[in-house]
């Protein structure tokens, strides 16, 4: 059991402030992979989690992204870090709570993508051009910057 489901157990559903990381991660060819998700079912999201007692943020993307893809990231670059009154989350258990997001992005990986079928259905890269319509929508505004910021600077130094 994880630091998260052992404070539930003392706290309930009652709101929490917790902390976790995603990671935008790119192929060669640009284009970024998303995880079609299995909560909320059907919306598609990056990889990322929540923290466990001890880690860095960067030590949770690193982890959830292993953990949820099977690929490993090393060389995390800095987005952005999310927070306030529009990050509130109601899980469907009834959990409440806000979640201070910091987002990472990774060029390149090593690994075998597998699918960890609790809590994904499927992965896919995507071109930016091409990406689905049902994001969640707080991975939609760190979508939304990383390509803003870094993503046309990336692929304009690469020519």
């Amino acid at each position: 059991m994880g630091y998260i489901e052992e404070l539930r157990e003392v706290v309930g559903h009652r709101p929490l402030i917790l902390v976790g990381a995603v990671a935008v991660i790119t192929d060669e060819l640009g284009r970024l992979l998303l995880e079609e998700r299995r909560f909320p079912k059907g919306a598609w999201g990056l990889a990322g989690g929540l923290m466990e007692l001890g880690e860095s943020t960067e030590d949770v993307a690193k982890r959830e992204v292993f953990e949820e893809t099977g690929l490993v990231v090393n060389d995390l670059k800095l987005i952005n870090v999310y927070s306030g009154p529009n990050h509130f989350v109601r899980a469907e258990n009834g959990d409440e709570y806000f979640v201070v997001t910091t987002a990472y992005f990774a060029e390149t990986h090593h690994g075998v993508l597998t699918v960890d079928e609790l809590e994904s259905i499927s992965f896919e890269f995507f071109y930016p051009d091409e990406l689905p319509e049902r994001i969640v929508k707080s991975h939609r505004r760190i979508i939304d910057e990383y390509l803003e910021k870094f993503h046309a600077k990336r692929l304009w130094a690469a020519r």
